[in-house]
């Protein structure tokens, strides 16, 4: 916003397409490096057969950190990284995704981008908001599924989730709604983090304000006390698991 230029490192890494195009997410965080994308990309290779659909596996991201950043300059980085990634995707030979730091937003930019550059709208990524063709679901999809994960092993055990007091590592996209389904499951959430601490509140965390604070104004988790004065607030987010509960979800 600025003027200054920034240059970032981007990454795409398609390893193998034997039984579909390539697919498998795009992460942007500091600690993106082509080691780490190129074992994601070997990773999701058998996480996609597991599936049972015709795709095969891949992985890409940036070194880009959209923390701090504002929608413009997201939007901007996002154009600039699909101005060179559109050569190498479509819908029957790579479809890239969401990750760390890439949700709905990052995705709507690249696609809007995509479509000014190929003059086409085709299911070339997968993550979009339901403006764009979308999936029902998909943002809640990962942390139902695994609240869904974890009460199928309570029931063996003639157990139920209801009044379990529950930590949940991060407060992006998969802890926000691992939360969801356990409220509506009547569990209690005590703890939420993020990269710079952890917020604890023995009674239950309010949900609505978590969604607030990293959905809709993208704040860090230490806004959840200007509502919340007596929660209490570590700087050390990994002294989370210290935290007294029934289950943890890292």
């Amino acid at each position: 916003d600025n003027g200054k230029i920034r240059v970032n490192r981007g990454y795409r890494v398609q390893f193998n397409s034997a039984i579909g195009p390539y697919k498998g997410g795009l992460r942007f965080h500091p600690s993106v490096n082509l080691g780490i994308i190129k074992f994601l990309g070997f990773e999701q290779i058998f996480k996609n057969s597991l599936t049972g659909f015709s795709i095969g596996g891949g992985k890409g991201g940036s070194d880009f950190d959209p923390k701090g950043k504002s929608d413009a300059e997201v939007m901007k980085f996002c154009q600039s990284f699909m101005a060179e990634l559109f050569r190498y995707i479509g819908p029957c030979t790579d479809v890239p995704a969401g990750d760390i730091g890439t949700g709905a937003r990052e995705i709507g930019y690249m696609f809007g981008q995509y479509k000014r550059l190929k003059n086409a709208f085709e299911g070339v990524l997968t993550g979009k908001s339901i403006e764009y063709g979308g999936s029902l679901l998909r943002k809640e999809a990962t942390g139902y599924g695994l609240v869904y994960f974890i009460n199928n092993m309570l029931e063996k055990k003639g157990k139920l989730i209801k009044g379990v007091k529950i930590v949940i590592s991060g407060s992006g996209n998969v802890a926000i709604y691992a939360h969801q389904k356990i409220k509506e499951l009547s569990g209690i959430v005590v703890a939420m983090s993020d990269s710079n601490g952890y917020i604890y509140d023995p009674e239950g965390l309010d949900l609505n304000e978590i969604k607030i604070i990293k959905e809709i104004n993208n704040k860090r988790i230490i806004e959840y006390r200007n509502k919340y004065p007596n929660a209490k607030y570590n700087e050390n987010s990994k002294e989370i698991w210290k935290i007294k509960c029934d289950i943890a979800l890292p």
